[in-house]
């Protein structure tokens, strides 16, 4: 077998293909148009198994929804036939991401797959199993495989022939992160020489939208009938996250292996625990999962110009991810929220996130951040509600997950 066994220090670890999928748009260039003008699709959600009613009350989560799915072409309706959303979404995804980096050719034994999340077919489940539950002997047998995270990688490697090394990575809403560490770990060891990583769409019933309101980590009450202004991170007026429909795939591979263009450099990475059940965060595990990713890029605060923040717009979460940013430095970045226009995808945000950071690299420019008209601190660079033209040399991107786990990665423009 091949071996490209290496260092993250001393190889280099480049962005090939991208994919995305998510309720302001489908592909890269939709996403990113929709971005950059600050666009929106939050409203009380409907997709079916997220709702429910009683004799008392109706509810009415607030939330941004894929409106429709664009499937290519040659992906044939068979294929899809008993996958769940959460997989025809991936493999959707996937597959602009693999067209992105031309993987078509490669040694089907040196391209791996990591999925970001566990948990993440949630309302599909219930939405069937609600069906049958009154003639179970007819469920389709199928669903003895389809209800398993592992799923999307038997759907993906089977499409696309994928036979290296793939299997799920669950970090709640850090999971997208630590599939792109897991993605170059896989490189770095020498198993690969391409690794996808997925961070697949976490599709919520209302059973995880309640427990989530109930927990104090979902809103929102204070804008229940003006869903384009509940999504605030940073904003004074936030009182929890704003759940959004996202889904996105990067191609992660060692610079040079192939003639093929970058998009930029994973230059480090950090992961930390707070050692901590609950899901209030820990400003020293932040601050130390950002130490790990600048040292293991070998560069100081300085030299970073932008972070793409976790912000999900919880109060607590705000303002302690904002103190590990002082405490390491980082008080002179440009920041802007992502999650503001796009909601909060949960184990797809930190790879949606990095798309988002990789986008306006290309393009020269910082998207708005919606709602952000008081923040919860002035003296900070941030990008309000109009976009700004900004080069980014260096970002960091942070991601947190309940279990306390906390990721950051930094991220090298190459041109």
């Amino acid at each position: 077998m091949k071996s490209n066994k290496g260092s993250i220090k001393d190889s280099q670890y480049v962005i090939t293909g991208i994919g995305i999928t998510s309720a302001v748009g489908q592909g890269k260039a939709d996403f990113f148009s929709a971005i950059s003008q600050g666009l929106h699709n939050f409203d009380i959600m409907r997709r079916p198994g997220r709702q429910y009613e009683t004799d008392d009350a109706v509810s009415e989560f607030l939330g941004a929804e894929i409106d429709e799915l664009k499937v290519p072409e040659e992906i044939h309706n068979s294929t899809l036939r008993t996958a769940s959303l959460s997989a025809r979404v991936g493999l959707v995804t996937i597959h602009e991401a693999w067209h992105d980096a031309e993987l078509d050719g490669m040694d089907s034994e040196r391209v791996g797959l990591v999925v970001g999340g566990s948990n993440y077919q949630q309302r599909e489940s219930f939405v069937l199993q609600n069906h049958y539950k009154d003639r179970p002997n007819f469920l389709r047998p199928t669903y003895g495989l389809t209800f398993m995270d592992s799923d999307i990688v038997g759907l993906c490697t089977d499409y696309f022939g994928i036979k290296g090394l793939s299997h799920t990575i669950g970090g709640a809403s850090a999971s997208g992160q630590l599939a792109i560490i897991q993605g170059i770990h896989l490189l770095e060891s020498g198993q690969l020489d391409v690794c996808i990583v997925l961070g697949a769409l976490m599709d919520l019933s209302f059973w995880e939208c309640q427990g989530f309101k109930a927990l104090g980590a979902m809103g929102s009450d204070q804008y229940a009938n003006q869903p384009d202004k509940a999504c605030r991170p940073f904003d004074q007026g936030h009182d929890g996250f704003i759940y959004g429909e996202n889904c996105g795939a990067l191609v992660i591979e060692r610079s040079g292996e192939r003639e093929k263009s970058a998009y930029a450099m994973v230059e480090g990475f950090g992961s930390t625990m707070d050692a901590n059940r609950n899901a209030n965060p820990s400003i020293e595990g932040e601050a130390g999962a950002i130490a790990k990713a600048l040292n293991m890029a070998s560069v100081g605060a300085g030299d970073v110009d932008y972070v793409n923040p976790h912000g999900t717009g919880s109060p607590l979460g705000d303002a302690v991810e904002l103190s590990a940013l002082r405490a390491c430095g980082l008080e002179h970045v440009m920041i802007n929220t992502t999650k503001s226009i796009i909601g909060h995808g949960l184990s797809a945000a930190g790879i949606v996130e990095v798309i988002a950071t990789v986008l306006q690299m290309d393009g020269g420019i910082l998207h708005p951040s919606r709602n952000l008209t008081n923040p919860i601190e002035e003296n900070w660079n941030w990008v309000r509600q109009s976009g700004i033209a900004h080069r980014i040399n260096r970002a960091i991107t942070m991601s947190m997950g309940f279990g306390g786990i906390n990721t950051a990665l930094c991220i090298r423009n190459i041109y």
